[in-house]
């Protein structure tokens, strides 16, 4: 065999350029070289990359522009890229909390999440308590003297309850408690947990930071350079990796997402309105209605209502949800949120299918409850569409 034809599995370097790319490159590989052991020594001391589980380039970008986007002070560090909304509060509570200790979390949280907290955790040691969060004094009474975390969502999937933010972080600075709140609904487009308080923000980025159902990705940072060291560590220890494409996809996705936030939000709103005009619509969950119960705790948080609707259908069996459902075709059904389409949800037969009934209805989750999470359509489709489906 020729020397040549040997060099042809032998890994090459980039090109020498006086240019640099315009885009972001996408840079899958697992692993990174180094000329010599005293360099790899440098690399892990902070100066470069070594192994695509422990960070890779296409994580670095995204977690400096989320948190750029969170208000995060640099000095604290980047924050965490994960490989799913899920492994990012998953790496919260492995990286904060141990064997012994006791997290107050929403009774409003998404399905995945309150079993989290209320199945897994206590396997590990860790107790939990369910609390309202839309009222301080239910989450003061469910702390104890190992609680050491409180876990709320700015808006509560799918009710869109609006969590009392100020007055729980206010309980939890004079409790010494953790305070994380996962600002997927809301994004920092609208509110800035950091701004009111939170020591540490969740994002499902797979949701409309992304914004096209093509990636799966988490992001979690914290307020000191203490506590973002130590869920780095937990991410790369139990393999929260995100994927590199991934991670450049919602990179890109970035780009137009204030664009496509404002958009929704604008439809959004004036969808909820046409919708409450329904005769088969029994209420309209919207936090920029005034009728929403937290309708003037919204309007003081946030810079908009959001782009997700709850409508609860009159009569509102498994019978009129999947007619409902039929009749607003071509938008589509589908268990996730964000996209640049439209999208309508049944959360009783998807995210919180696991809670019986009453358990369900505790929760302001009954079977007619159907979201929609509004996309960037022409708005006067859309809405005609949706109003002829909901009212027929």
């Amino acid at each position: 065999m020729s020397d040549e034809s040997r060099s042809i599995v032998r890994r090459s370097t980039t090109p020498p350029s006086v240019s640099v790319p315009l885009v972001t490159p996408l840079q899958p590989s697992v692993a990174y070289t180094t000329d010599d052991a005293d360099a790899l020594d440098a690399v892990y001391g902070g100066a470069g990359f070594t192994y695509a589980r422990e960070g890779h380039p296409n994580a670095s970008v995204l977690a400096e522009k989320l948190g750029w986007m969170e208000g995060a002070d640099p000095a604290w560090g980047r924050g965490v890229v994960t490989g799913s909304g899920m492994a990012a509060l998953g790496t919260v509570l492995l990286g904060l909390l141990a064997a012994g200790d006791h997290v107050v979390g929403s009774n409003q949280l998404y399905g995945r999440s309150t079993r989290l907290l209320s199945v897994d955790l206590p396997r590990m040691g860790v107790d939990s308590t369910l609390a309202d969060p839309t009222d301080a004094s239910s989450i003061a009474a469910a702390i104890r003297s190992d609680t050491k975390m409180i876990v709320v969502e700015t808006v509560s999937n799918p009710t869109l309850r609006v969590a009392d933010v100020a007055g729980i972080a206010a309980l939890a600075r004079e409790r010494g408690v953790l305070l994380v709140v996962d600002n997927t609904f809301t994004t920092p487009r609208s509110f800035r947990p950091f701004e009111h308080g939170a020591d540490v923000v969740v994002h499902s980025v797979t949701k409309m930071l992304a914004g096209h159902s093509d990636v799966t990705l988490g992001f979690v940072i914290a307020n000191t350079a203490e506590a973002n060291a130590a869920l780095g560590e937990v991410a790369v220890t139990w393999g929260f990796t995100p994927s590199p494409f991934d991670c450049w996809l919602a990179e890109r996705g970035l780009h137009t997402f204030e664009l496509r936030y404002d958009r929704a939000v604008s439809t959004a709103a004036r969808l909820a309105d046409s919708l409450a005009e329904l005769p088969g619509v029994e209420a309209v969950l919207y936090p920029g209605r005034a009728d929403h119960p937290e309708h003037a705790r919204a309007a003081s948080l946030f810079a908009a209502g959001g782009a997700m609707v709850g409508v609860v259908l009159e009569g509102g069996g498994r019978q009129r949800v999947n007619a409902v459902i039929r009749a607003a075709s071509p938008v589509a059904f589908a268990p996730t949120l964000g996209d640049v389409a439209t999208l309508i949800a049944h959360p009783a037969s998807s995210s919180h299918r696991a809670l019986s009934e009453s358990e369900r209805v505790a929760l302001g989750i009954p079977e007619g409850l159907v979201r929609i999470s509004v996309g960037i359509e022409d708005p006067d489709t859309l809405i005609s569409e949706l109003t002829h489906a909901f009212g027929s």
